[in-house]
């Protein structure tokens, strides 16, 4: 299926590493063009080396996501660059582990800015460049927003922000054209998933256990089944899909567990 993604210039927060490093490989398979947005310059340029190694076409600039005037500055290099913007990746976060109890107003505020506010201001400062392409955002969050998952609360708190805003720019963006959706991701393999669970006791007893609460087929998802669902809503095979939180989490976290 060609989903006609040639040439357009999609951003990617925390785009080289994990499933943002995915989205962005599936992206410029497709032919697309995405741009890396992310605090660390060697990571970038790694996955933009990799990219182009395989043939594609990507590009990175750098910015600390949590400083609101980076986030504008960076979105003006883009544009600086290419002169247009054709789609937005909202993905740089991490499960930073503040909860309520192992917690404090200063780090619950800063895990918010990590999660959650770069996803508007990116938006915010992209938005003149959607409206002249009528391009697509596409928000990735997390089920810890649904289903908690105890000492997160800051995590848990920009999820569901991140849910509520996909939910509301799609009703606000709709004169212009622009689709907002967001998947929502459970357990999908990544450094960062790998690193955690090195800290748990018997870590790899512990996977074999999340593993089997996975309904189809009892294994994580990948990096490219998150990605491939990306590519899909920013194309216009998915003209007629906005406002949706979509799960790519093999069943995990609707399906009944009794089948399991």
């Amino acid at each position: 299926m060609d989903l006609k993604l040639k040439d357009k210039i999609i951003i990617v927060s925390g785009g080289a590493k994990g499933i943002g490093e995915g989205i962005v490989k599936v992206l410029a398979a497709e032919g697309a063009v995405p741009v890396i947005i992310g605090r660390n310059q060697q990571d970038n340029v790694k996955a933009v080396n990799e990219v182009e190694r395989t043939g594609g076409k990507a590009a990175q600039f750098i910015a600390e996501l949590t400083d609101p005037g980076e986030c504008e500055r960076s979105v003006k290099e883009v544009i600086k660059k290419f002169g247009r913007i054709d789609g937005l990746v909202n993905n740089a976060g991490v499960n930073d582990g503040v909860g309520l109890e192992k917690g404090d107003y200063e780090r619950f505020m800063a895990s918010i800015h990590k999660n959650l506010v770069h996803y508007y201001l990116l938006a915010h400062y992209a938005l003149p460049e959607l409206k002249k392409s009528k391009g697509a955002i596409v928000n990735i969050g997390s089920k810890t927003a649904e289903t908690g998952q105890g000492n997160t609360s800051a995590y848990a708190a920009a999820n569901g922000g991140r849910n509520a805003l996909t939910r509301e720019w799609a009703v606000e963006l709709l004169p212009y054209g622009i689709r907002v959706n967001a998947i929502i991701v459970a357990e999908c393999w990544t450094p960062l998933y790998e690193n955690w669970i090195k800290t748990l006791p018997n870590p790899e007893e512990k996977l074999k256990s999340i593993m089997s609460k996975i309904p189809l087929e009892q294994r994580m998802t990948t990096t490219e089944e998150i990605a491939n669902m990306v590519a899909f809503l920013l194309s216009e095979k998915s003209s007629h899909t906005t406002g949706q939180l979509i799960h790519v989490d093999g069943g995990y976290v609707h399906l009944d567990r009794a089948i399991s």
